[in-house]
């Protein structure tokens, strides 16, 4: 019997779900408890000091040393008598996740005594050394500096973390000479490039528009299994996704889990998880079951995107810390299992006015439908433009395995904008020049005086679209669970952004030659329905005829990341990025290279996993249960049966051979990885892995594994096999 595997069969039938208690019965009783944000600030601080800090958050100006003196004073008062013993410069490295060194708010005077000490200068700058970190050859591993800086824009935080509580203070991480080694300082830039070209759009329709901020509602998909189990499987443990496994009789085709009843043990699970969410004002308001079983997803209200993203790294956090205290091992690879859904992290994203007006809304009066398709219009022109960064902005080693699988959007980036939409743009593209005279209807005459009221509840959906319209936001839904968000929303926002600057130019060059306003617009409008209709798509983005009318069309096919990353070397990439100050050079060519770095890793990783289990988990299994059957195969001919002998030996052969293609199959691998392992070119060495080892080599070695697993004895199988992972909670 496989002791690791039923022992922990056993514990797991032994769990007692985690009792949870809410500090209120009331969520607005403790909203927010953890988080130093404006109404605590304006509480503890000066109303000079406030109102200068206020300006730093809403419209972006520094904050002197008088002011970050004042605040770390008051930072340091509320996280102390919260609990707090560290603070942390809490950022985002380009590793995907997060990081924090901790430093205690302890100094020692002269006279030996211990005081708690916080300044202004330790709030808004560290040097945490952080020399480990990728950089992309930006700086030389002994070229240690690196710093980070206080975001006043996103609110401090206290972290819980065992008996201890740490102040967390989000920054971005710059190197000595001041390039980005982060995710959060390019997007700062991205969303402050949208904002100011999306606000001098909004001066047509409406001057009492003075800022634009970029939303984003990320839900987040993820699977639990019970830690015990995930534990005995090394692929799980070390890769998050399992490398073996037969896919059980019953997975997902009964669509029974989704929208299901939560299971009790889940469901005390996400109880606590929005308790703890909802002390650091992640406002989670939806949780449910997901299509595979043991997957599952939480979603929040739309929140400004650098919160939003900032809370999006912080819930994964959390949700990792919550999973082990209920025994759970939580997933968020984009495939963790072979044959069922994958986990995406879908980004819904909108633009909303100072004024209260979300920009993608439409609405049934005509000035205002002609702002909604000003904005329309120009976010499927930036998308149709820069498609392929986006799509490198999502590109992951995960993501790779759920991309096209007939569960999640293709790797061909279209939009779906619905039927009712394609019919207007449709008529915009084709009503011709309009002439306007003296009192005339112009939005009539240029037809837009309405939008057929369904639309303003249109919730329609293609799900095989990577990028939809859904109502009055866009959803990119091709964005991997385990990623960070700022990616795929530096890409978007900076190409809306300089999509939206290229329009203003073009209005304002036909206003300029006495062509009225609303009819420039329009005819700006048309030529961009024009040119970027390729890219719309209504149909089954997993049908083969969608690939190839997409390739008739021009749109790419970057099924894997180390060929989808190459949009980063693109000239038009490079000069989206420069000109808009979002990143330099520099940092686009190290992101590419830390990118591909990270590809080559995940798929080394896997594979020396891989051989390791076929090699010392599997086969072993495989030798020892056929020596039981040779055993009963002579102790079946000494008796004289021999029809039943010779099934047995067929058995043996069958195993035998498997056995045999395994052992070959890892040592070909292994050797293989040598080889490419000596490869310089980075782009050269993540393509051989792509498809030298991974594509050649990964799916062989899984079959004759699996096909093992239906073969011999239950009770000799070392590894928890699918229907338990799944369906034992």
């Amino acid at each position: 019997m496989s002791t690791l595997r039923f022992n922990a069969l056993a514990q797991l039938q032994n769990r007692q779900s985690r009792k949870v208690e809410a500090p209120s019965e009331l969520v607005s009783d403790y909203y927010g408890s953890h988080v130093f944000d404006l109404n605590k600030m304006k509480k503890t601080l000066s109303s000079v000091v406030f109102k200068k800090v206020e300006r730093a958050i809403k419209e972006g100006e520094s904050i002197d040393e008088y002011v970050a003196d004042a605040v770390a004073t008051a930072l340091k008062t509320w996280a102390i008598d919260k609990g707090a013993t560290h603070y942390t410069h809490w950022f985002q490295p380009l590793t995907g996740s997060t990081a924090e060194k901790h430093d205690a708010f302890l100094d020692v005077s002269p006279d030996g005594s211990a005081i708690e000490k916080f300044k202004g200068s330790a709030l808004i700058r560290q040097e945490p050394d952080a020399s480990s970190f990728p950089s992309g050859g930006i700086r030389q591993t002994f070229e240690a500096r690196g710093y980070t800086a206080w975001d006043p824009t996103s609110p401090a935080f206290l972290m819980e973390n065992g008996n201890g509580i740490t102040l967390c203070i989000p920054t971005v991480f710059v190197s000595y000479t001041g390039e980005a080694l982060d995710n959060k300082a390019p997007l700062l830039k991205a969303l402050e490039k949208v904002d100011i070209a999306a606000t001098e759009v909004c001066q047509y329709f409406d001057k009492s528009v003075t800022k634009v901020t970029p939303t984003l509602g990320c839900e987040q998909e993820f699977f639990l299994i019970d830690s015990a189990l995930a534990d005995v499987r090394p692929d799980l443990t070390i890769t998050g996704r399992t490398l073996f496994g037969r896919k059980p009789a019953k997975g997902q085709q009964l669509d029974d889990h989704y929208f299901g009843s939560i299971p009790s043990r889940v469901q005390h699970f996400l109880q606590e998880l929005e308790i703890e969410s909802y002390k650091l004002g992640i406002p989670i308001t939806t949780r449910h079951n997901e299509v595979a079983p043991s997957q599952f997803e939480v979603a929040p209200i739309f929140e400004e995107v650098n919160v939003a993203n900032d809370h999006n790294q912080l819930l994964m956090d959390v949700m990792e810390k919550v999973a082990r205290r209920h025994e759970f091992k939580i997933l968020f690879h984009e495939k963790p299992f072979a044959e069922l859904n994958g986990s995406g992290k879908h980004n819904n994203w909108a633009l909303a006015t100072n004024t209260g007006k979300n920009l993608l809304a439409p609405s049934s009066k005509a000035k205002e439908n002609l702002q909604f398709l000003t904005f329309f219009v120009n976010t499927i022109k930036a998308v149709y433009e820069h498609a392929d960064l986006i799509r490198a902005s999502i590109a992951s080693a995960g993501n790779d395995h759920r991309l096209g699988a007939n569960e999640a959007p293709p790797a061909i980036l279209s939009i779906f904008i619905g039927t009712q939409l394609t019919n207007v743009l449709n008529e915009l593209e084709h009503n011709g020049d309009v002439k306007v005279g003296k009192g005339d209807n112009i939005y009539m005459k240029l037809g837009i005086d309405k939008i057929p009221p369904i639309l303003l509840d249109n919730t329609d959906r293609n799900r095989t679209s990577p990028f939809a319209f859904t109502g009055n936001k866009f959803e990119l839904r091709a964005v991997g669970s385990n990623a960070n968000n700022a990616t795929s929303m530096t890409a978007l926002n900076t190409a809306v952004a300089d999509q939206l600057n290229k329009f203003k130019i073009s209005v304002d060059a036909q206003i300029d030659k006495g062509v009225k306003k609303e009819v420039a617009i329009v005819n700006i409008l048309r030529e961009y329905i024009q040119e970027s209709k390729n890219i719309l798509f209504e149909g089954n983005g997993y049908s083969d005829e969608w690939v190839d009318e997409a390739a008739k069309r021009g749109l790419n096919n970057r099924k894997s990341t180390p060929h989808a990353l190459d949009a980063y070397t693109d000239k038009k990439t490079i000069n989206l990025l420069t000109s808009n100050s979002v990143m330099n050079e520099q940092e686009i060519k190290a992101r590419h290279e830390i990118m591909l770095e990270d590809y080559i890793m995940k798929i080394q990783i896997e594979a020396r996993t891989m051989t390791d289990i076929a090699v010392n988990h599997i086969a072993p299994t495989a030798i020892k249960y056929q020596n039981t059957l040779i055993k009963n195969a002579k102790g079946l001919k000494e008796l004289g049966l021999e029809e039943e002998t010779k099934e047995i030996v067929i058995s043996i052969k069958n195993i035998s051979n498997h056995i045999s293609s395994i052992k070959r199959l890892s040592y070909e691998l292994t050797q293989e990885r040598k080889r490419v392992n000596k490869i310089k070119n980075t782009r050269d060495k993540a393509i051989a892995y792509c498809e030298d080892i991974k594509e050649k080599y990964f799916d062989q070695l899984r079959w004759h594994a699996d096909k093992l697993e239906t073969m011999i004895d239950d009770q000799d199988w070392p590894l928890p096999k699918y229907r338990e992972l799944l369906f034992l909670r």
